[in-house]
């Protein structure tokens, strides 16, 4: 430890005294979150590693000590909870401070310390320490302590391990707008998720613009994507719908005529424009006969009830429900006959068209799909190839469509068809940056 560290014992003296059992716990815990909010600021991230360690696991890792660690004797009274929320929120304001400033890695240190086999073994002539033990046990066995190593996991190695790996920033939003969770996880989660999306569309872009083009090595450019090369024709298929059949342009159009509506009208006018121009007209008339079913006897109650901004939104949230998860819990019943016959691209355009008219339900839709990959995730890979399928879809779809790029067709070959459903290899996907019209 350097000479200008600081350390809790030094900070926060009675922490360490006799009188510390009768301590409010509560303000126990702010002094300690305290003092991890001012040393993350202050110390190298190897010196907080330290810190918490001390605070947290000295003591306990060693089996010929009889030391309980400073910060159990606050919590000694069968008050277990309340150490693991402690213990949960210093872990969240370290992770959300290397967060912001790029120091991730370590985040992996601050997981690895409760890698310790001595924390497992119990020492009979303790008891006390066996009981702190147990504690750190429970934690390390708890969705809290799954969560926190959500933040570890490095970009490069996500697409490793289990096969929800891939799908970590939809998870980190699920966290992000759980309102059990600190502010500081909430934040972290957020600035993750981000991070995460925004390094996906990147890396999207560069490797459309790359393998389009004759001078760039093969060995230059990563798909993003477990879809294989095939995801070019993918790519050029979403972007296919511009000008004025556009998916913005007829999402606009709805919005404005569906002003002033009851919600009997507004729910017939919605499934009318999701289930327009879609493709399989057979599949359509059977998916839109259970939607039109579906959402008919939601809020029926209010039929007669002008549409407003509120009720828009509720509508569309209902609509991303009825599409993906009503429950939480277990998929819909039109999720599954969409997926089940391999209709992903089909699902994830009427979810896209559900976003374009009502912006503010992307959240929603996000912590929906965060339900469905943890129904999913406890069957193998080889069992929810169709829902990896429909996810590498949804994050390709979701990224073109993204607020601050535009993807656009644009014909290469003259002596192609000016239509480019005839023949889309003739044609090249190009990506800018959105200007700003506003500013």
């Amino acid at each position: 430890m350097t000479a200008n560290s600081l350390s809790i014992s030094q900070e926060y003296p009675h922490l360490v005294t006799s009188q510390s059992r009768q301590l409010n716990v509560q303000i126990a815990q702010e002094e300690v979150y305290s003092f991890f909010v001012e040393i993350v600021k202050k110390l190298s991230p190897d010196d907080v590693l330290r810190e918490f360690k001390a605070l947290f696991i000295d003591g306990l890792d060693s089996q010929d000590s009889h030391f309980i660690p400073v910060i159990y004797s606050i919590f000694l009274n069968d008050n277990e909870q309340e150490f693991c929320n402690t213990l949960k929120r210093c872990s969240y304001i370290i992770i959300n401070n290397w967060t912001t400033n790029r120091k991730e890695k370590y985040i992996q240190e601050l997981v690895n310390l409760f890698a310790n086999a001595n924390l497992k073994v119990k020492n009979n002539n303790f008891p006390a320490i066996n009981n702190c033990k147990s504690w750190l046990e429970n934690f390390i066995n708890s969705k809290d302590y799954q969560e926190i190593k959500l933040f570890a996991a490095k970009y490069e190695e996500l697409s490793k391990g289990h096969w929800a790996n891939r799908y970590t920033s939809y998870l980190l939003i699920d966290q992000s707008v759980n309102e059990n969770n600190s502010r500081d996880q909430q934040e972290a989660a957020r600035k993750l998720s981000r991070q995460m999306k925004d390094k996906f569309k990147f890396e999207l872009a560069m490797y459309i613009a790359r393998s389009q083009s004759t001078f760039s090595s093969t060995t230059r450019y990563t798909n993003p994507s477990i879809l294989g090369d095939n995801v070019l024709h993918l790519i050029k298929t979403i972007v296919l719908k511009k000008g004025v059949f556009s998916h913005e342009n007829i999402a606009n159009i709805f919005v404005k005529q569906t002003q002033e509506q009851t919600l009997e009208q507004f729910k017939l006018s919605i499934e009318k424009y999701l289930f327009f121009s879609v493709d399989n007209q057979k599949l359509v008339e059977s998916l839109r006969r259970k939607f039109a079913d579906n959402l008919s006897l939601w809020k029926k109650d209010c039929s007669q009830e002008i549409i407003t901004k509120e009720l828009f939104l509720r509508t569309c949230n209902r609509v991303i429900d009825s599409l993906t998860t009503e429950n939480g819990k277990e998929p819909s019943s039109l999720f599954i006959l969409l997926l089940a016959p391999g209709h992903s691209l089909t699902l994830v355009i009427i979810l896209l068209k559900t976003i374009l008219i009502c912006r503010n339900s992307r959240r929603h839709l996000e912590i929906r799909i965060a339900h469905l990959i943890r129904y999913y995730e406890k069957y193998p890979q080889d069992e929810c190839k169709w829902l990896i399928n429909f996810m590498e879809i949804f994050n390709i779809t979701f990224a073109i469509y993204a607020e601050n790029v535009e993807y656009n067709l644009i014909k290469v070959e003259e002596n192609q068809s000016s239509n480019p459903q005839l023949n889309l290899d003739g044609y090249r996907v190009f990506s800018q940056m959105k200007v700003d019209r506003q500013k």
